[in-house]
């Protein structure tokens, strides 16, 4: 009979892995940068870091992060903590960002100001299921009324549209298959700059890319023939890295590229080159598809909206410009001013 010898007991390691080293760079960012200015000991760097981690998209991550330093700074400037700010300290904050000038020089939309507060309303509601705050002083905040049917972006022609394009493809290959990927999948810049250069996929015939979308939701867009052919033109034999890169071989930033963006539509004449962005060829994937017939569902669907009539309000200022009653009224009154000119 064979004896069984147990086991001797395995040395437990002394070395103790910090959770964090899991979170996201953005949340890690945050944290370290709390860490800096409120210690080791203090609870808010680990708050604010988790808080981030558990953002399901890279997009929400940096936009959170980003509005909650502007927060944490502000109530720093008075003296105060944030995790035992209270409510009239957010009141002026909340004053504060709505009458702070952007750096177009102008105030901000109503949109932009929500958010902002929403994202701090967002983290006490965490830090209050984590016991490091006793209450949200965010929670009573008045905010802006948001028209849902109102866009802010600022839409173009299709003559402009074109002629933008064809800017982009005069200029460089990288820029020609960025607008056109804009343009042609409706895409977030963010879910484009994300993406590798390995992950041009094929399903069933179509060359796709895997986009992540908000709420973490993903989905393959499919990429038509111009986008491609604009695409693998600038990828030539390059099947690895970040889809877009720089010179350096960096991965292209949103900042980076909103500043080329402005620099093509101004060489392209756009009369709103000082303030296009990405988002105005998502705003046209959108309208262009719907002028041109297409089903609502099949864009509504494209752009992965939940809700129709997010797709819709795109459309509606569009036909609200293009149908405003001012031109009949001015073509009458034209009518009335120059009667010669009618007779001629």
């Amino acid at each position: 009979m064979t004896t069984l010898v147990p086991r001797p007991p395995a040395e437990l390691s002394t070395d103790r892995h910090d959770p964090r080293d899991d979170w996201p760079a953005e949340a890690r960012q945050l944290a370290d940068h709390l860490t800096a200015i409120y210690g080791d000991h203090d609870p808010l760097p680990t708050a604010a870091g988790a808080w981030i981690a558990r953002q399901e998209s890279e997009h929400t991550m940096r936009a959170y992060a980003r509005a909650f330093r502007r927060w944490e700074e502000y109530a720093r400037s008075t003296k105060a903590h944030p995790l035992t700010a209270k409510m009239p300290l957010a009141e002026a904050y909340a004053k504060r960002v709505a009458n702070t000038p952007t750096r177009n020089g102008k105030l901000p939309q109503d949109a932009t100001v929500v958010q902002t507060l929403s994202a701090a309303a967002s983290f006490y509601t965490y830090a209050m299921r984590l016991g490091t705050a006793e209450a949200n002083p965010f929670a009573g905040i008045k905010r802006p009324r948001v028209d849902p049917d109102y866009s802010p972006t600022e839409g173009m022609t299709e003559e402009e549209t074109t002629r933008l394009i064809e800017t982009a493809r005069d200029w460089a290959p990288r820029s020609y298959a960025l607008v056109m990927l804009l343009y042609l999948t409706g895409a977030r810049v963010d879910e484009l700059l994300s993406l590798n250069a390995d992950q041009l996929g094929y399903d069933r015939g179509h060359r796709t890319l895997p986009l992540t979308q908000k709420g973490g939701k993903k989905r393959p867009a499919p990429v038509p023939p111009l986008a491609l052919d604009a695409l693998l033109a600038y990828l030539g034999d390059r099947t690895d890295g970040p889809l877009f890169t720089t010179e350096t071989g960096r991965r292209w930033t949103q900042p980076e590229v909103w500043k080329h963006l402005r620099v093509l539509a101004r060489r392209a004449g756009i009369p709103q080159a000082a303030t296009i962005k990405p988002h105005t060829l998502r705003h046209q994937f959108i309208t262009d598809n719907l002028a041109n017939g297409v089903p609502l569902q099949d864009v509504q669907d494209a752009v992965s909206h939940s809700d129709p009539r997010t797709t819709q309000r795109y459309n509606r200022r569009r036909r609200q410009l293009d149908n405003h009653p001012a031109y009949a009224l001015a073509a009458r009154l034209g009518e009335r001013l120059h009667p010669q000119e009618e007779n001629a």
